[in-house]
């Protein structure tokens, strides 16, 4: 359990040993401890163990297999950029307001969420805590992920091959933790035609594009961005697409 100890009373924290209570003062934000540690009176933590602690956390992915190390990943500033951010809104709804805080944000976005599920009952995989920012994010802005992009040769490849083989080709490397960059609508229509839109999907050979000759029901010149974040990866291969790869 993730507590911020600005709210949460302190009777609430020390029935159960295994409990990890997240420091939220300026001082000790990003330390996750153990509950019984806590001082009754004060609500805090020693500030002992490591600060911003990405245990159990794929970090191409940003996922995380428990809540509290998601928050605790989330709030290293090298990984989540405040003002993009406070610029996330809470909710899908047209009207929902944005995240008052870097916190409020990692606390929210590490919860269970659309992208994290399949058939809306089942996680796609352990690693179900995610503190990304949203899939296509009007916060995620063009020049901030093309700032993130600088020093990487972008590459789209032959029809069926995988990244590791495209950026081999050119004798370079595939850089995993791009991967998620390019998994943006906007990121893709500057390297690809995306004739036939821009679609959410799932598979581990995207970010793609569908190629013209494929069977119509895979929607061909189509361009795939992956809702499984998890499943981002530079080996991934399909016959009817071609990678963007993220090669140096």
């Amino acid at each position: 359990m993730i507590l911020d100890f600005k709210r949460i009373p302190s009777a609430e924290i020390l029935f159960k040993e295994d409990i990890y209570c997240l420091m939220t003062t300026h001082i000790f934000v990003g330390y996750v401890c153990d509950g019984l540690l806590m001082d009754p009176q004060s609500r805090c933590c020693p500030g002992k163990g490591v600060k911003y602690s990405c245990h159990g956390c794929n970090l191409l992915s940003q996922c995380c297999n428990s809540y509290e190390f998601c928050v605790s990943c989330c709030l290293n500033p090298a990984r989540t950029q405040k003002e993009q951010a406070l610029k996330v809104k809470i909710a899908k709804q047209a009207t929902a307001g944005t995240y008052a805080s870097v916190f409020d944000f990692c606390a929210g976005r590490c919860r269970h969420n659309s992208e994290s599920v399949v058939h809306e009952n089942a996680y796609l995989s352990e690693f179900h805590h995610c503190f990304s920012l949203p899939l296509n994010s009007s916060g995620a802005s063009n020049s901030y992920l093309e700032g993130i992009l600088n020093g990487i040769n972008v590459i789209v490849g032959r029809q069926s091959e995988s990244c590791n083989s495209v950026c081999k080709s050119n004798g370079q490397s595939c850089v995993p933790n791009k991967l998620l960059v390019l998994n943006q609508c906007d990121i893709m229509q500057k390297y690809l035609s995306c004739k036939g839109a821009c679609l959410a999907s799932m598979g581990a050979d995207q970010p793609a594009e569908v190629v013209d000759d494929a069977p119509k029901n895979l929607n061909p010149g189509a361009c795939l961005f992956t809702q499984a974040q998890s499943m981002l990866s530079c080996d991934g291969s399909h016959p009817f697409t071609r990678r963007l790869c993220p090669c140096a």
